[in-house]
């Protein structure tokens, strides 16, 4: 008999420590899987309600519910809630119901610090994070997993908001600092990553200097954008996977109607960098990881979670 187990927020924060997930998600996200296109329904007021299945032999079947609710910060909550549910692939029964933000949360930054990993120089010190919301906290700590920065910079509008951020992940230990103007950042940055649901461009091509790598996660309708379409044709491309960016990743759509991107330069997926393909070319090479969210990601963290329960 099985039995159906619950999980908060607060106890997938204590079993997805972040090393150990970004070497889950390097095993599990180099194997094949079944992810059908998630489903993005437009909600009032600019939120948006996302479906996510997969299923993978011998890992189980998984459905995510996603709120996206970008107005959440003025009330103070989260602007992603989100639930998961794990069933056995060969009965059908139920394992677990987990609480999803922090696991949306985990999962993203993990992914994102695995690609780095094969793209971000050797040499780089400084992160630039572009936001403050719920995941910038988690892109500092998974990012500084896989490179040694002596400097992290914390950009956002919301100064306060950063303030806060910076002063909570000082006291883990991280080299964070509030960063002032935005473009003098980025032409300073080694690795920027975006973590913002803006619908006009941030991060300027112009900007960028040679040796750059930019993860672009925040933007995740093809109405969104976090940089523009002159940084998207410098860099080479990584996606998540390539299905998911051809319907979703506003940068690089933007980038393919305006002419400066041909849509066979898209080519290389994160499964494909697992396997050795797609590394870092040279120090000058500028590279860019957009990550619209791989359903794969979840069940792999979902099944991290359930053994170690």
């Amino acid at each position: 008999m099985s039995y159906l187990r619950f999980f908060t927020n607060a106890e997938v924060a204590i079993a997805l420590g972040y090393p150990a997930l970004i070497d889950a998600l390097r095993v599990g996200l180099a194997e094949p899987c079944a992810a059908p296109m998630r489903g993005c329904h437009e909600l009032p007021e600019g939120a948006s309600l996302l479906t996510m299945p997969v299923w993978q032999a011998g890992q189980g079947v998984g459905v995510k519910l996603v709120t996206v609710f970008p107005g959440n910060g003025a009330r103070g909550l989260p602007s992603v809630a989100a639930l998961f549910t794990l069933f056995d692939d060969e009965t059908g029964q139920p394992l677990a119901v987990l609480e999803a933000s922090e696991l949306t949360a985990r999962r993203t930054a993990c992914t994102s610090a695995l690609a780095a990993a094969h793209l971000v120089r050797e040499d780089a010190e400084r992160l630039l994070v572009v936001g403050n919301g719920t995941l910038a906290t988690h892109m500092v700590r998974a990012h500084c997993q896989v490179r040694d920065y002596r400097r992290v910079d914390i950009w956002g509008r919301d100064a306060d908001k950063s303030a806060r951020l910076v002063a909570a992940l000082r006291e883990e230990g991280y080299p964070v600092q509030i960063g002032g103007d935005l473009q003098s950042l980025v032409q300073q940055a080694d690795c920027i990553s975006c973590v913002t649901t803006s619908r006009s461009p941030l991060v300027l091509g112009d900007w960028l200097r040679p040796g750059t790598h930019l993860d672009l996660v925040g933007a995740f309708l093809p109405s969104m954008r976090e940089t523009d379409s002159a940084a998207v044709a410098r860099a080479r491309i990584v996606v998540d996977t390539r299905e998911g960016a051809m319907e979703e990743a506003g940068d690089l759509l933007f980038a393919i109607a305006d002419g400066l991107l041909d849509e066979d330069a898209i080519g290389t997926e994160l499964r494909e960098l697992l396997h050795g393909r797609g590394h870092r070319r040279n120090a000058e090479e500028i590279t860019l990881f957009k990550s619209v969210g791989y359903a794969l990601e979840d069940l792999v963290a979902a099944r991290m979670l359930l053994a170690s329960a």
